[in-house]
């Protein structure tokens, strides 16, 4: 008979506890090497560029070359980021990745990057949440660093679109782009991330897909040709300017925020469309600083949120310091959100 717990000397497990606030450090970006113009993909999808500005409002997108992967453009992220936070290496215990374009299963991407940025033996994993990526990697920074698990996390976005892009398909082909924006997640003494909103609707799980599985394709080669994104493009835009909006002004709500508290909206750069309608949605005043760096670097995912910011904070570098929303949205389908204080 086992005795009663009372009656045993039970060992008293250490939890750790860190700090109460934390804040965005800093922010670097890598975009790739190539311009590519409208007009370079027009002809495949027999299309114009008039009609992808009309559509997207994307005049070019970033490309990488063939040389460079999503992990190489990660790095470039990672180490300018790094750079900006003053921190030591050392300091720096947690690595994120947020991709869906590793081209290895396995794995993680996460862990190569944190090794070439000389950050061995930081803890490091991938997360695949596509366009949501980014701020779920931040959600987790946050609460890793304020449980005292981690001291310091750098958060990556990294994609090489162009890799899984079908230059034919007319639903996607012409939106992305290559290039990756990281952050480092640290201690604060005043709040700087809100609570993340989040969650997924799995119904519409194939809006934003590949076209087959790697096991189609494996079973079936000269039939069922390489796994490409596509996408339901009208069932996207209706899900990401209504339902989004509702979870954008849930967070305001839970951050205590009022819009006109905002210096900048930074959404996933999805769509020209989506922004300016989701920026219409909630009403904001024309204070707030829309970014809307999807007009010369394309969609690019999980990255975009943050090339977005390291976008606007170059060109307005007075908004440093000031809050921002960030929103992302898409395959899955999964969301997240949060405000957080600009470095």
């Amino acid at each position: 008979m086992q005795p009663d717990r009372k009656d045993r000397i039970v060992a008293t497990l250490v939890q750790p506890t860190g700090p109460a606030h934390t804040r965005v450090l800093a922010v670097g970006a890598a975009r790739g090497d190539l311009n590519v113009p409208n007009d370079d993909l027009v002809g495949p999808i027999d299309s114009s560029d008039e009609w992808i500005r009309q559509r997207t409002g994307i005049v070019q997108r970033r490309r990488s070359s063939k040389h460079i992967g999503a992990v190489d453009l990660a790095v470039e992220a990672g180490e300018e980021a790094i750079a900006k936070s003053g921190l030591d290496r050392a300091d720096i215990d947690g690595v994120i990745i947020s991709t869906v374009s590793n081209v290895a299963v396995t794995p993680s991407m996460a862990a190569l990057a944190a090794h070439r940025l000389g950050l061995t033996p930081a803890a490091a994993f991938d997360i695949s949440a596509a366009c949501a990526g980014y701020v779920y990697g931040v959600g987790q920074a946050d609460a890793l660093v304020r449980s005292g698990v981690c001291k310091n996390v750098l958060v990556i976005g990294a994609e090489k679109l162009s890799d899984v892009v079908d230059p034919t398909d007319r639903s996607i082909s012409f939106l992305l782009g290559d290039g990756a924006g990281a952050v480092v997640v640290g201690p604060s003494d005043h709040t700087g991330i809100g609570p993340t909103v989040w969650g997924s609707d799995g119904e519409k799980w194939d809006t934003i897909s590949m076209t087959s599985t790697f096991e189609e394709y494996r079973e079936a080669p000269g039939v069922v040709a390489w796994p490409t994104l596509r996408q339901d493009g009208q069932t996207v835009f209706r899900w990401a300017v209504w339902e989004m909006a509702k979870v954008a002004r849930k967070t305001l709500e839970t951050s205590g925020i009022e819009p006109g508290d905002l210096a900048a909206f930074i959404p996933h750069q999805a769509n020209m469309r989506i922004i300016d309608e989701l920026a219409k949605q909630l009403k904001l005043p024309e204070t707030v600083a829309i970014a809307r760096d999807i007009e010369m670097q394309g969609n690019t995912s999980a990255a975009s949120i943050p090339l977005a910011m390291h976008a606007l904070l170059a060109e307005r570098p007075e908004l440093s310091g000031g809050l921002a929303l960030t929103i992302g949205f898409g395959a899955g389908l999964v969301y997240g959100a949060q405000i957080i204080e600009l470095p």
